[in-house]
């Protein structure tokens, strides 16, 4: 018997999906949480075999979960279901270990499916997500852009930002302006959310 963990925080498709798994001979949920936090503390009591996660989630997302997850209960094999996936999401998801990434679209009878393939050491990534995150490309950003970039990303001014990093506000400036440019973005807020969502923060 595969025992899973489903952690989505919109209630209806948790329990339509616990119902719809349940009807499978092999698999049993043993466990549903609808936050990240509560996600972890129900792996950590019912040590399950897979953990079904949804991408976002209050408190810890699903890939913050996965990697929480490889640490704590390093049995239970992780994999993400979601409605809304960029390509950061997908090469965050596979470096912290996450074997399948998956849409919402999917059926029960193949996530069933997906999930009797992690279990047994396969990886499973939607083809369509994978070619959005192979379109997305390797960074153009230096390592000083991409970490002040990240320092930007939460809205922080550029003083505080600069005083961070140990620069010049000038210096700082000139640095989220040039990674702003080879984005496309017109300032360094939006550079921050596309650098983000291509996965190179």
């Amino acid at each position: 018997m595969i025992r899973i963990l489903l952690a989505d925080d919109e209630h209806l498709i948790r329990g339509a999906l616990a119902a719809l798994l349940a009807l499978e001979d092999d698999i049993a949920v043993v466990a549903e949480a609808g936050s990240g936090d509560e996600a972890l503390a129900m792996a950590r009591a019912h040590r399950p075999d897979v953990a079904v996660l949804d991408l976002r989630m209050p408190g810890p997302d699903g890939v913050a979960v996965a990697a929480e997850l490889r640490e704590t209960v390093p049995e239970c094999t992780a994999m993400i279901v979601t409605s809304h996936a960029g390509a950061g999401a997908l090469r965050q998801a596979l470096a912290t270990g996450v074997r399948g990434f998956v849409p919402k679209t999917v059926s029960a009878r193949q996530l069933a499916e997906i999930i009797r393939t992690v279990h047994e050491g396969g990886r499973y990534v939607d083809s369509e997500l994978a070619a959005d995150a192979i379109a997305a490309g390797a960074s153009p950003l230096t390592a000083r852009e991409t970490e002040l970039l990240s320092l930007a990303a939460d809205g922080a001014p550029v003083a505080e930002i600069a005083t961070r990093a140990a620069l010049s506000p000038g210096t700082v400036r000139n640095y989220l302006s040039a990674a702003a440019t080879k984005l496309g973005a017109e300032n360094r807020h939006v550079a921050a959310r596309v650098a983000r969502e291509r996965g190179w923060l």
